[in-house]
């Protein structure tokens, strides 16, 4: 893991096409803007691991529950 220390209006540039930008700090709180391409997604981390879980479990599905919903069309 890379550690960087920032101010306010500071960035880093990860690659050549995204900016990691600190907009405010507000106690232990602080505000990013991200400027990246649109085909980059970005999501918060507890965003991220819930699309994970969701395309876990649609890849668990078996193809008994596929041909059920095929019936009831």
């Amino acid at each position: 893991m890379l550690v960087l220390s920032r101010k306010k209006n500071e960035s880093i540039m990860i690659g050549e096409q995204i900016e990691v930008k600190i907009l405010a700090i507000e106690g232990e709180q602080i505000k990013i803007g991200i400027v990246a391409p649109k085909a980059v997604t970005i999501h918060r981390t507890e965003v991220f691991q819930a699309i994970q879980g969701q395309n876990k479990e649609a890849l668990a599905m078996t193809t008994d529950v596929l041909e059920q919903l095929k019936k009831h069309k």
